[in-house]
């Protein structure tokens, strides 16, 4: 007896796990995917009433300050000089092809106008709905809008702070509801994608809050999210809206791409990732100085070469690269932001074709740069190789090979075991990236 019911339990089991896996993506999110995948650059924007007080997104949790002293934020936070079509036009001549914003950050203050919260723009002296405006704009500049949405709350007294790992200085002592803070998320992400038109992705974080710590892929979440009532939500009001949780792990069931946090995939230089690459398609996430929301501090920039460097070597792996602006709390992207954002656009302008649409190459990233690959043609960035002559292997047979903005012919000889070497005229370096252009 023993025995069968030792056979039933595990037959069970397996059927339970084989049913667990029931999110089978529509044809719509399958057609999504794919044009995410082609789309390879966009624009991350952190902003919100945490702007005002200049020192990041993080400020209420880093500095324990109170709800009812942060509250205050509502009415200092009048961001006069915004102007969605501005903010747009900056991304689309970059060379970005998607937008995710902030609706809600860990503070739990909503950029958009909603009936479930008055903590948020609606009840500050701007009042506008910046999430419509910037909507409506990339609606009208053929600009993909995706909306960030926080899963952890330092304001809520619902959210499940007890056994989070943050927010714990924010003055709550009543006990925690997850039922209530749940249906709250779903009250918002429903306004969220019934009012706003076309939305392509929901970009998801705070999962790691419930967590004792990012390294140990195995943890367990102290809480049940409920995500597939969460997922299962979104699919059915926007099938084709695509669902990322940075979570630093494998995707979870009804998830439809990867994302990685100022981390190339498969590295972990700030020990944020380390997770394997799954089978979906990925996303970086990195800042343009060193801090996502507006830090009046931070003045370390990165310079357009290394933009360029990540940018490129993200598609060498495959890979979106979503760089973050954090604006300023008078509603302007700063001109720092706004300068090194057009150099990168006008380097894709050039080299767009080499990034957009491309698969990573026969060949992961190297310190010299990376290797893209669309249709018959294999793109070589070399992003830092500086020798007149140039050996790498190549296991695809190519028949020419040009400098891709030139068109000049490259020489090159072919040796065994499928080494080439490549003669580099040095007339024809770019300082950014000088690519070669092979055709199969």
């Amino acid at each position: 007896m023993k025995k069968i019911t030792t056979a039933l339990l595990c037959c069970f089991l397996a059927t339970a796990s084989i049913f667990a896996q029931k999110y089978v993506p529509s044809p719509e999110n399958l057609k999504a995917r794919q044009e995410f995948d082609e789309a390879r650059f966009g624009m991350f924007i952190h902003w919100g009433a945490s702007s005002v007080l200049g020192d990041g997104e993080w400020v209420m949790n880093n500095k324990n300050i109170k709800i009812k002293d942060y509250q205050r934020l509502q009415r200092a936070f009048n961001p006069v000089d915004f102007d969605a079509k501005t903010w747009v036009g900056i991304a689309k001549n970059a060379g970005m092809k998607y937008i995710t914003l902030i609706t809600r950050h860990h503070d739990g203050f909503s950029n958009f106008h909603t009936q479930y919260s008055d903590w948020g723009i609606a009840n500050t002296p701007f009042k506008r709905d910046i999430v419509k405006e910037i909507a409506d704009e990339c609606h009208k500049q053929g600009i993909k809008i995706c909306f960030y949405y926080s899963l952890l709350d330092w304001y809520r007294t619902d959210y499940p702070y007890e056994t989070g790992k943050t927010g714990k200085g924010t003055g709550r002592t009543e006990k925690s509801n997850y039922a209530s803070y749940l249906q709250f998320m779903k009250n918002q992400l429903t306004e969220l994608l019934t009012k706003y038109g076309e939305v392509s992705t929901i970009w998801f974080d705070g999962h790691w809050d419930q967590l004792d710590n990012d390294h140990d892929k195995t943890l367990q979440s102290k809480i049940d999210w409920k995500y597939d009532e969460i997922y299962s939500l979104i699919h059915k009001l926007q099938p084709q809206c695509l669902i990322g949780n940075n979570h630093h792990l494998l995707p979870i069931d009804g998830e439809d791409f990867q994302m990685f946090e100022r981390d190339l995939p498969g590295e972990n230089k700030s020990g944020l990732s380390g997770q394997e690459i799954g089978k979906l398609p990925i996303e970086t996430c990195e800042t343009l100085n060193g801090s996502w929301g507006y830090n009046i501090k931070d003045n370390s920039y990165k310079t357009p070469k290394e933009l360029v460097d990540y940018l490129v070597r993200a598609a060498g792996y495959g890979a979106n690269f979503l760089l973050n602006v954090g604006p300023m709390p008078n509603g302007e992207i700063q001109p720092e932001f706004v300068e090194r954002l057009t150099k990168v656009g006008d380097f894709m302008k050039i080299y767009g074709s080499t990034i957009y649409g491309t698969q990573g190459g026969f060949v992961r990233p190297q310190d010299w740069g990376a290797v893209t690959e669309k249709g018959n043609k294999v793109y070589l960035h070399l992003l830092k190789q500086k020798e007149d002559k140039w050996m790498i292997k190549i296991p695809v047979a190519f028949k020419t090979a040009k400098y891709f903005k030139s068109g000049t012919p490259v020489k090159f000889q072919k040796l065994d075991n499928n080494f080439v070497v490549f003669d580099i005229n040095p007339a024809q370096r770019d300082e950014l990236d000088t690519v070669i252009e092979l055709e199969k």
